[in-house]
């Protein structure tokens, strides 16, 4: 039987809290009639593509952010533990999602990992909790984490991480429908709008951002001063 549901695609790195949050949002999407689409690529990869800082490495913005993170999370009612330290290395969990082909399978895969990372405080980066946690979820975690360490595996997520930064985005998670980006965990609300046929002027966003720049900052300067 054809699925007749519109694919939503949706990029992740469970190194991301908003990319855990997000994910804990997708019964949201799946009763609005969504088939949702798990991508993982390697939010690092993005960063530097985009000559991009990631929020956790600017110390105002890691106060700020996991302050948000519990504050979204309490309003939600779900726990909140974190990983054993961030940043981590997120590879060995976006590997082990590349490894599955199916949807629902990659789908079932993060859910389990980005819960037991942020919620229960799990080390996703070690090879034996995470085999532990796919077993878990369903699966045969110890052939998923050899699968991981596979070439083929391993170049899927680069053409993926590629493809993403190709598309034009900058972070986790992001969700893509009909060609539309809709960036973080809180977008979902605007997601589910345009799906409902809400739009902008695009004629005036094209005009709005062919206009010249009337100020420009150096990298690393001194921000001016307001006189």
């Amino acid at each position: 039987m054809v699925d007749a549901r519109r694919t939503l695609d949706l990029w992740f790195d469970p190194v991301s809290p908003y990319a855990w949050l997000g994910l804990r949002s997708l019964d949201r999407l799946d009763a609005a009639g969504l088939r949702v689409r798990p991508i993982p690529v390697l939010f690092a990869g993005l960063l530097k593509a985009h000559g991009n800082l990631g929020p956790a490495e600017v110390p105002a913005k890691r106060t700020y952010l996991f302050r948000d993170v519990m504050r979204e999370a309490a309003r939600r009612g779900l726990p909140f533990a974190g990983p054993p330290g961030h940043p981590f290395n997120p590879l060995l969990a976006l590997r082990m999602c590349t490894a599955l082909a199916a949807d629902d399978e990659r789908r079932r895969l993060a859910l389990a990992l980005v819960t037991a990372c942020w919620e229960h405080g799990e080390d996703i980066a070690d090879a034996k909790v995470a085999a532990r946690l796919a077993d878990a979820a369903g699966f045969d975690g110890q052939a998923l984490v050899a699968g991981a360490a596979s070439a083929e595996v391993k170049q899927a997520l680069a053409v993926a991480t590629d493809a993403a930064i190709a598309a034009g985005i900058f972070g986790v998670p992001t969700f893509a429908l009909d060609g539309e980006l809709f960036w973080g965990g809180d977008r979902i609300d605007t997601l589910l709008w345009h799906l409902d046929g809400g739009a902008i002027d695009e004629d005036k966003l094209a005009a709005f951002l062919a206009r010249p720049p009337m100020a420009t900052r150096r990298v690393g300067s001194p921000s001016p001063r307001a006189e």
